[in-house]
């Protein structure tokens, strides 16, 4: 049975690397009533793991793209585990826009569907160990005021990627679990300015990325 794709990410206002084509959530300060959660948003692309197979965009049919050849080893390890869950997260087995220099593995679990709930953090880091996946860099928890969320955002941006180079951007989302249909009010993300956003050019002549043993070292 089809399913939908990930929701649209809404930017927070003051994020630089929002354009005309993105979608802005003006009145993103109700947010702070919640714990939230700040991850790194790493470049790479957006993949789903699900008991019929892998997805990346689209989830109109399994994807066969090369750079998404490392997630069926994957898939294979944990599809007879996943039941109704839908596990969202990171693909960086293809370089993007950012060559991370430090990189321990290639997929990061940054959210799971069930149903039309998307499940609480806890949840994500309960299930994730289950079935051995790593999950994506948690930089803060907490409750924060609208000028500490800009201030984190302004220090995180200086020291770069939590895997060496430089840093996207982040994501806030709600620590707590909530119903699909009210996605745009409980994720939201702050990207770098200048961010390539289309695909284009690193799937015409994409080349795989290094693990940071795999790289020589002088």
């Amino acid at each position: 049975m089809q399913t939908q794709k990930y929701g649209r990410t809404y930017h927070f206002p003051f994020s630089e690397g929002a354009t005309s084509d993105d979608k802005i959530l003006q009145d993103w300060e109700n947010i702070l009533t919640e714990e939230l959660v700040m991850t790194e948003k790493l470049d790479g692309e957006n993949t789903c793991l699900k008991a019929s197979g892998v997805y990346a965009r689209s989830h109109g049919s399994p994807t066969r793209n090369p750079w998404a050849g490392n997630m069926w080893p994957i898939w294979e390890r944990v599809s007879n585990d996943l039941g109704d869950l839908e596990v969202f997260g990171e693909n960086l087995y293809g370089v993007h826009s950012i060559e991370y220099e430090q990189l321990p593995y290639f997929f990061f679990v940054f959210a799971i569907r069930d149903g039309e709930r998307w499940l609480s953090w806890e949840e994500v880091l309960f299930y994730a160990e289950l079935l051995e996946l790593p999950t994506i860099p948690v930089l803060e928890i907490g409750r924060f005021e609208a000028a500490q969320i800009k201030q984190l955002i302004a220090d995180r941006m200086e020291q770069g990627s939590v895997f060496g180079g430089d840093c996207e951007g982040f994501v806030f989302r709600n620590a707590d679990s909530f119903h699909v249909d009210d996605f745009k009010n409980n994720v939201l993300k702050y990207v770098r300015r200048n961010h390539v956003k289309t695909n284009q050019h690193w799937t015409r002549n994409w080349q795989k990325a290094k693990l940071w043993y795999q790289r020589s070292f002088k």
